[in-house]
């Protein structure tokens, strides 16, 4: 990589680009790696950075997450009676406080294994 530099007084500056890149879709879950890269693993924060790789990293940990939380909650669905269809139009205030419960116990599971795991 030739690296040219702009002379300005005494000083030469880096003429450093960042090559065009699609815009890509980062959730929730890429954001906490985000906040968790910049505060507990700066040099893999900082190389990805670097390499113009941190969006592509990030949008990978999003889609991860997102398809983990979508199998854990049919897996949920699957092992409780409570979380039928049929039950669902018995007695819906039941159902959705299960679904949330269910919920916050996959997006725990979600947290821990893939977003603050220490290996990255």
């Amino acid at each position: 990589m030739k690296l040219t530099y702009t002379k300005v007084g005494d000083y030469l500056f880096p003429n450093l680009t960042i090559k065009n890149q699609k815009y890509k879709r980062i959730n929730k879950y890429g954001l906490l790696k985000l906040h968790y890269l910049k505060k507990n693993s700066k040099a893999l924060y900082t190389t990805l950075l670097m390499k113009n790789e941190l969006t592509d990293y990030l949008v990978s940990v999003s889609n991860e997450c997102e398809n983990r939380l979508n199998n854990l909650m049919e897996q949920f669905k699957k092992s409780d009676k409570l979380l039928s269809e049929k039950s669902k139009e018995i007695n819906q205030l039941e159902w959705v406080k299960l679904m949330n419960n269910y919920k916050i116990i996959a997006e725990e599971i979600i947290l821990n294994e893939l977003i603050y795991n220490k290996n990255v």
